[in-house]
């Protein structure tokens, strides 16, 4: 596995792709309204974007259709915008990629639409704590099993289970490469496999769901993935660089 170590100039690039993302995630949280559209919310993102001066890496990618993943309830990532409007109580994962000169940033958050039961709070909480966790636990010299393993581990003791076949990724002059950051461990042994080194970049992105960890993808757009269970779920994100042995949030929304 050639995970590839990038200097602090490359990293400054990919810290305003990164930042690029993070202000167009604000802005959807602050402008996305009941009765919207999910396509209307692909293309206000799409839109504030490109008016930053940077590409939508997603869109095409993989010969995905659309600029922002638009994950409504059941769904936990990749969910393709349609003509669907979202409603008082769903939740939403809004998942966006940039491109400037090269360079990729990503980033994710999943956001309640008006008043969510307590239910779905806890939910999206575990996402986003799990992601923090797992951020103040990184250290250079741990081997991304070991991560794998804690990220596992703190979405399980918040009484969830975490998506399987889907995984976090190094990230740089594409938009994903190696390392393959699984949300669990792979086998029994987490001190295996490549170790975390200064100059990285990778993306962590805790994908929960509440009983089943098997993932379905809808047949008909081929992209959405949902939990077997087809209950609600959640997901966070963000780009994250190793300097000087500490980590640094690429996409921390100012």
């Amino acid at each position: 596995m050639a995970i590839a170590l990038y200097k602090p100039s490359d990293i400054e690039q990919m810290s305003k792709c990164g930042q690029a993302v993070a202000k167009t995630l604000k802005h959807l949280q602050t402008n996305i309204k009941i009765g919207m559209t999910l396509r209307q919310i692909d293309q206000m993102g799409e839109k504030f974007l490109l008016g930053l001066g940077y590409e939508p890496s997603f869109k095409g990618l993989y010969d995905f259709p659309s600029a922002v993943c638009t994950s409504l309830n059941e769904v936990v990532i990749h969910g393709v915008p349609d003509d669907t409007k979202i409603k008082d109580g769903d939740i939403l994962g809004i998942d966006i990629g940039s491109k400037k000169n090269g360079w990729y940033g990503d980033a994710a958050v999943t956001i309640p639409i008006g008043n969510i039961s307590k239910a779905d709070a806890k939910l999206i909480q575990c996402s986003k704590d799990t992601l923090r966790y797992a951020i103040d636990n990184i250290k250079v010299g741990m081997r991304f099993k070991e991560l794998s393993h804690k990220i596992e581990q703190y979405i399980r003791s918040q009484g969830f289970v975490p998506l399987f076949d889907f995984c976090g990724h190094g990230i740089g002059r594409s938009a994903h490469s190696d390392p393959e950051i699984l949300n669990y461990l792979e086998g029994t042994n987490p001190k295996q496999g490549p170790k975390i080194k200064n100059g990285m970049v990778f993306c962590l992105e805790p994908m929960v769901c509440q009983k089943s960890s098997k993932p379905a993808v809808d047949k008909e757009d081929k992209w959405s993935v949902r939990s077997e269970d087809n209950l609600r779920t959640s997901h966070h994100e963000h780009q994250l660089a190793m300097i000087n042995n500490k980590v640094k949030i690429l996409t921390k929304q100012e």
